[in-house]
């Protein structure tokens, strides 16, 4: 099964392949292989994948810089009408972002327990008492994400 969460369409499957590919590019460079795309509709607004050995900026998560450069590229930091496809579940500054920038929706693959802010350990973007709630679909397309970061570390050791 590629997707634990219903309201998952085939543009969201594509979206989630996409910040796959992605991922697989940070690691080609030594980041640990994250990658995000916002998205509008079919259209692609920003991606990213992990910078922060690159820039040695601890702020540099594939979702971060993504969310950064759609509001540059939208004039406007209000991204409401926007997904997030992110291969890892959003850590607590990620998943604070999503709420700050206002998106629709988030989907993830992997789930993150030592990190993980959308429903492991915290649930920071569902949290009503915020000034925004994002809706969160978890598990999307998780085995490949997850694969995607094991075969990083053993690559590793």
């Amino acid at each position: 099964m590629q997707v634990e969460s219903e309201g998952i369409t085939a543009v969201d499957l594509a979206m989630m392949q996409r910040a796959i590919d992605i991922a697989r590019q940070g690691s080609l460079v030594g980041e640990i292989p994250v990658g995000a795309v916002v998205y509008r509709g079919r259209e692609i607004l920003a991606e990213a994948h992990n910078l922060r050995e690159k820039t040695h900026d601890a702020s540099a998560h594939a979702e971060r810089l993504a969310i950064t450069e759609a509001g540059q590229q939208q004039k406007s930091w209000r991204l409401s009408d926007c997904t997030l496809a992110v291969t890892l579940e959003p850590c607590p500054m990620c998943a604070g972002l999503l709420v700050n920038a206002r998106l629709k929706r988030v989907i993830f693959g992997a789930t993150d327990p030592k990190a993980g802010a959308c429903g492991t350990l915290y649930n920071i973007p569902s949290d009503n008492r915020l000034n925004h709630v994002v809706e969160v679909h978890g598990g999307v397309m998780a085995d490949q994400c997850a694969d995607l970061l094991r075969q990083f570390f053993l690559d590793r050791r």
